[in-house]
C-alpha cells in the first residue's frame, strides 16, 4: 500500500520566505500535526546553511527525532539534500570537493541513524549536470559509497531534469539498489516530459516520489492547476510496479491554512492512487 507524506516544512509557516527550507522553529510540532493528521511519513530537509546545526546532525538532535517519529507514527523515510544543489561536490575543485564529499559521508551517517532509507541528490538548478567531467566527478565520489549503502539498506536517488533517455543512461552507470531515482511529477510537467515515455525507461529504477504541480516552464502552483496531467502519471507509475512513498512537495497555502492544503492534496492523491490500480 503506497503511503502518503510530506515534504517537511509544509506544515510550517514560510521561512524566509522561502517555499522549501528547514523549519527551525516548527521542526518537532510538524510530527505533533502530522501525527495528528494520519500522514504516513515525513520527508526530511537538509540545507547547507548551517549545516551541522540541524537536528539531524547531532547526536541529541538524532534521539529526539527517533523519539518523535516513533511516539507520532510518522517516519523519517527519506531525505532531500538541497544541501547538495547548493554546494555540489561535483562542480567543486580541491580542496572544497573534499570537504563536500566528508560532508556527504556525514550525512549518510546521520541518516542512517535515525532510519532514514532514500537520501534524494538534486541534480537540477545549480546541482544540474552541465558537462561529461562532472559526470565523471559524481560518479567517482559516489560510487565508493555503495558498499555501505547496500549494508544499510539505503539508496541515493537523483532529481534529474534530464529527457528520460539521457537519464537512463546515466542510470546504467550505477549500482541498482545502492542508487535510483527520485521522480518529481511538477518538475517532469514544466520542462514539457512525457511521463509515460519517461517511466517506460526508467520507471523500475524510482524508488520515491516527488507530488507537485508546475506551470509548463514555471513555478509550482496547487495540484491540478499547472502542467502535470496526475491521472496519466499515477497510471505510468502503476504500470512500473511503483510502490513507494508519494512525498506532497505541493504548492504553500497562500492562507496560511497550511494544514488543510495537504489534506486536500492527500485526497486527490489517494484518488489518483485508487484510479491507476482501478
Amino acid at each position: 500500500m503506497a503511503r502518503i507524506g510530506f515534504m517537511q516544512g509544509r506544515l510550517s509557516p514560510l521561512v524566509d520566505g522561502k517555499i522549501q527550507a528547514f523549519p527551525w522553529l516548527h521542526w518537532e510540532e510538524e510530527f505533533e500535526i502530522a501525527g495528528q493528521a494520519g500522514f504516513e511519513s515525513v520527508e526530511w530537509t537538509l540545507d547547507a546553511d548551517r549545516l551541522y546545526e540541524n537536528p539531524l546532525m547531532v547526536p541529541a538532535g538524532q534521539d529526539r527525532i527517533r523519539a518523535l517519529a516513533g511516539k507520532c507514527r510518522v517516519p523519517v523515510n527519506s531525505l532531500t539534500g538541497d544541501c547538495f544543489m547548493q554546494a555540489p561536490f561535483w562542480k567543486a575543485q580541491e580542496p572544497q570537493r573534499t570537504g563536500l564529499l566528508n560532508d556527504l559521508a556525514a550525512i549518510l551517517d546521520a541518516c542512517a541513524s535515525v532510519g532514514i532509507k532514500f537520501v534524494v541528490v538534486p541534480l537540477v538548478d545549480n546541482g544540474r549536470l552541465e558537462s561529461a567531467e562532472q559526470q565523471e566527478s559524481l560518479l567517482d565520489g559516489l560510487l565508493p559509497h555503495a558498499p555501505l549503502l547496500l549494508s544499510r539498506g539505503m539508496a541515493i536517488l537523483f532529481e534529474s531534469d534530464f529527457p528520460g533517455r539521457v537519464l537512463a543512461d546515466l542510470m546504467s552507470r550505477f549500482p541498482r539498489n545502492a542508487f535510483g531515482i527520485n521522480y518529481d511529477i511538477g518538475n517532469s510537467a514544466a520542462l514539457g516530459h512525457d511521463a509515460q515515455a519517461d517511466l517506460a525507461m526508467y520507471g523500475d529504477w524510482v524508488q520515491n516520489v516527488h507530488v507537485k504541480d508546475r506551470l509548463r516552464g514555471g513555478t509550482t502552483v496547487p495540484l491540478g492547476a499547472g502542467a502535470a496531467d496526475f491521472p496519466k502519471v499515477f497510471g505510468a507509475l502503476a504500470r512500473v510496479g511503483y510502490r513507494g512513498d508519494f512525498i506532497l512537495q505541493t504548492a504553500r497555502a497562500a492562507d496560511g491554512r497550511h494544514l488543510e492544503a495537504l489534506l486536500r492534496y492527500r485526497e486527490l492523491v489517494r484518488g489518483w492512487i485508487a484510479g491507476a490500480s482501478a
